[in-house]
């Protein structure tokens, strides 16, 4: 008898214990092929692994999970991606739907929701956690998908990318080792994000960065 392969499943999440917590909780029916702790390493993995889904979470050091997901996309468009945050706001429901995502779980009930989540998605189907469906009720997935609430919006990929780190406290050469390009391009970008947006220091960056959902509290 010819065993079904148990589909592949990659756990992003900068919080050691939680992401070990879902890949232990997983792993009896799937097989977690990697954790990673932060955006970069996600795309990294997830482009070398093409796992059949990623779970990941939206708040994650150097390249927060909605931007890592548009990556994804575009790097395996085959990955289905499940999203495990504590972030229970419409804006970034919306933000991670239009990034690529399927499904949609609350942390704080991941033990309760997060397998039925695994199946309806690996299905084909979708998942918004408990405590957001009946505010979206009122729209389909689709329309979901087409609104990009809470995106900062006009940036380009690099842009945020740098944007995230500038909110995050590192140093131009810092983002610059992380980026792989020179200080001065990263100076670049940084004028740029402040020409663009009309603010002028990094505090100011910092508070755009957390109004549009670039990084989190």
């Amino acid at each position: 008898m010819v065993h079904a392969r148990k589909k592949r499943v990659l756990i992003a999440d900068d919080h050691t214990l939680l992401a070990e917590g879902i890949a232990r909780f997983l792993s009896a029916d799937y097989e977690v092929v990697g954790v990673v702790s932060d955006g970069r390493q996600l795309v990294t993995e997830g482009t070398r692994l093409r796992p059949d889904l990623i779970v990941l979470d939206i708040s994650m050091p150097l390249l927060n999970g909605i931007e890592a997901a548009r990556q994804l996309r575009k790097a395996v468009p085959a990955t289905k991606l499940i999203f495990v945050t504590q972030q229970i706001e419409l804006q970034y429901l919306r933000a991670a739907f239009h990034a690529g995502g399927m499904g949609y779980v609350a942390k704080q009930s991941a033990s309760d929701e997060l397998l039925e989540a695994v199946r309806s998605v690996l299905n084909g189907g979708t998942y918004i956690t408990r405590s957001l469906q009946e505010k979206v009720d009122f729209a389909p997935v689709s329309e979901l998908r087409r609104d990009e609430a809470g995106d900062a919006s006009g940036l380009t990929t690099r842009q945020r990318e740098v944007l995230q780190m500038v909110a995050e406290g590192k140093t131009s050469r810092e983002i610059a080792a992380v980026l792989r390009i020179s200080a001065k391009t990263v100076e670049f970008h940084k004028k740029s994000l402040m020409d663009q947006t009309g603010l002028r220091t990094a505090v100011e960056l910092t508070r755009y960065a957390i109004a549009t959902g670039v990084v989190s509290l």
